[in-house]
Order: C-alpha cells, then sequence, then structure tokens
C-alpha cells in the first residue's frame, strides 16, 4: 500500500475512533439525563429538543461511519480511488479532501447538477 493511501487509512481511522468516542459520551449522557427530574416543564422540554437535536446528529454520523468503514474496505481490497459512475481514477487531492468519496470530481459534479434539476 503507498504512503498517500496509509495516511487516508489512518485519517479514516481516527476519524472513525473520535465518532464512536462522541457516539460513547453522548449515550452516556443521555442515561445521566433521563435520571435528572425537571421541575419546570420548559426545562423538561428544552432537554428533550437538545437530545433530539443530539440524536438526529448521532444519526448522520452513523451514516459516515458506514461511509469509512465501506472506503477502509475499499482500501484494503485494492478498489479504493476508482469512480463507482465511470471507473476512472479518483484524484489524490480529492481523495484526501474527502476521503469517503466515491465518486470523481466530475460525476461528482453531473450528480449534484442533476439534483438541482430535478429539485426544479
Amino acid at each position: 500500500m503507498d504512503n498517500k493511501l496509509l495516511t487516508i487509512k489512518k485519517k479514516l481511522l481516527k476519524q472513525r475512533d473520535e465518532l464512536l468516542s462522541e457516539a460513547e459520551h453522548t449515550l452516556n449522557n443521555k442515561i445521566s439525563t433521563e435520571k435528572e427530574s425537571f421541575p419546570d416543564p420548559t426545562d423538561q422540554a428544552v432537554a428533550e429538543l437538545d437530545n433530539n437535536f443530539l440524536l438526529r446528529l448521532r444519526g448522520r454520523e452513523t451514516k459516515l461511519l458506514k461511509k469509512i468503514d465501506e472506503a477502509i474496505a475499499r482500501i484494503e481490497g485494492g478498489t479504493y480511488g476508482v469512480c463507482e459512475s465511470c471507473g476512472e481514477q479518483i484524484g489524490i487531492k480529492r481523495l484526501e479532501a474527502r476521503p469517503v468519496t466515491t465518486l470523481c470530481i466530475e460525476c461528482k459534479t453531473r450528480q449534484e447538477e442533476e439534483e438541482k434539476l430535478q429539485e426544479g
């Protein structure tokens, strides 16, 4: 495995560990918050809104974790850096900037343009 891929893999593993650590922290805080009682209904409502926001945020992070795992699997399988749309190599600068990407810049740009057209 060349040095650039090894560096990207280390970056992905570090990001994965950080996300998992933050998720564990959130879960522990949620459990301790649930044990608290709020005499004021407004305080209870604010706490519930905060919890809902954190859970939505964690949902996004779960999707990112899946993408990270898939990217690591592609690195280990030797298919990392190949655009899933056109089959061409994805530029190393793009991979360094967005290590979980599966599309080259041209295909990603085309995808975004098509999405804008569909949205109207």
